[in-house]
């Protein structure tokens, strides 16, 4: 398994005045490598998903350790694989790193679900999604949802 690489420069965008990205835009870091990944690797783009077949993946559990700072124009790599995939859910790992340290990390619960329901309802993944899946997971397990 090798994991889907994402590059980010951190900009001054991302920094609060110490020039130290700032805790909330890890996450919005985060969610561009899961879509970038879901474009790139999985050839499911947010905009197919979202507006074309009124499906989504929104995030339903989010862990993270802040593990060194990360400055303004660090080069980040974001290292996704998946950990467990389920009938409707996927738990992915994604591992930031700047010159080969450790900056940041978090474990993310995404769930399939119909949008054109009110509320959204969790669905089984397509078949030809999930075999896209596949090559990103660590081991092959399952999960209970």
């Amino acid at each position: 398994m090798v994991p889907f690489k994402y590059q980010q420069k951190v900009m001054f965008q991302h920094c609060d005045p110490a020039g130290i990205v700032f805790y909330p835009r890890y996450f919005e870091m985060l969610n561009s490598c899961v879509e970038s990944w879901f474009d790139k690797a999985l050839n499911y783009s947010f905009a197919t998903m979202h507006l074309k077949e009124k499906v989504g993946v929104p995030t339903v559990s989010l862990h993270s350790d802040f593990v060194a700072p990360s400055f303004l124009e660090d080069e980040l790599e974001f290292a996704l694989s998946v950990s467990e995939i389920g009938t409707k859910s996927i738990k992915l790992n994604i591992a930031v790193s700047s010159d080969e340290q450790l900056r940041f990390k978090a474990q993310v619960t995404l769930v399939f679900v119909d949008l054109s329901q009110i509320p959204p309802k969790s669905i089984a993944w397509h078949s030809e999604l999930k075999a896209s899946i596949d090559p990103y997971l660590e081991i092959d397990v399952a999960m209970n949802d």
